[in-house]
């Protein structure tokens, strides 16, 4: 068996990089930890522990609860894609995204599913002075995220059931009712009809958020996008309008993917 080299201390360590990842080794082994604690170990003050797990909490690495502990969030346990058509896909719609943004003044999103996970690849962030800020690297329930669900929606009922209603779903804690489940069923079958799926605070309070799917040439749901907005002007994206100029951008992501490793059937299957 080959076995891994004893590893050093960097001879130029970043003391800020060092503590982060500290904070998830504790949170990792310990389970909660209170800022007290993180200060403690650290050797820092409360207010730099406190900015830390801030940022952690914002990237998705942990989550708060109501008594102020601090647990691993959802990117702490997500695995590897293990693939690189995300970059592929990435270059190809970001000019779209951009202009997308910046045509209809909110914060749009590039997101992929991994089993019952959106994953946030990109954002670009609107320069309103009342904006969502940047997701990129956050990780969210599909079934929450409005662009996790309008990939979910393009899915056939039997892995609707495999992700929500199996074992693994029940090993995973995120198996649904019978109840829970009839009503994601009934939403997916909502969100095919009109093509575009809503979230109004489900995953944030006082975020909506409005999902898309970007598709292949061949027309297959390979990823999605959401434009994110403060709930108050949720309802001013679903005007006809700017409905118009999301799914004229949905087109031309669908043109910007000609050509590529991803125009041709069956390429990037998901999980």
């Amino acid at each position: 068996m080959k076995k891994n080299p004893i590893q050093q201390k960097p001879p130029y360590p970043i003391e800020s990089v060092d503590n982060a990842l500290r904070i998830l080794q504790m949170m990792r082994d310990e389970g909660e930890v209170r800022i007290t604690d993180v200060a403690t170990a650290l050797g820092v003050a409360p207010s730099t522990a406190h900015r830390l797990m801030a940022m952690l909490v914002y990237r998705g690495f942990a989550i708060r609860d109501d008594s102020r502990h601090y647990s691993a969030g959802p990117a702490l346990g997500a695995s590897a894609i293990g693939s690189s058509w995300t970059r592929t896909l990435r270059v190809a719609v970001e000019p779209t995204l951009e202009i997308l943004s910046s045509r209809i003044a909110e914060t749009v999103n590039l997101i992929v599913r991994v089993g019952v996970s959106a994953r946030f690849l990109t954002s670009i962030e609107s320069s309103t002075l009342l904006r969502v800020g940047d997701r990129t690297g956050s990780v969210l329930p599909a079934r929450s995220a409005s662009g996790g669900k309008v990939l979910l929606a393009f899915e056939p009922l039997s892995q609707l059931e495999r992700l929500y209603r199996g074992k693994s779903a029940e090993l995973g804690g995120d198996a649904l009712n019978d109840a829970d489940f009839a009503l994601l069923v009934a939403d997916m079958a909502a969100i095919r009809r009109r093509g575009y799926a809503i979230n109004r605070e489900e995953t944030e309070t006082g975020v909506g958020a409005i999902g898309i799917p970007v598709l292949t040439p061949a027309g297959s749901p390979i990823a999605s996008f959401s434009v994110a907005t403060p709930v108050g002007r949720l309802d001013r994206l679903l005007a006809p309008d700017r409905l118009e100029l999301m799914f004229a951008a949905r087109d031309d992501m669908t043109d910007a993917l000609k050509g590529t490793t991803l125009d041709r059937p069956g390429v990037a299957e998901r999980p």
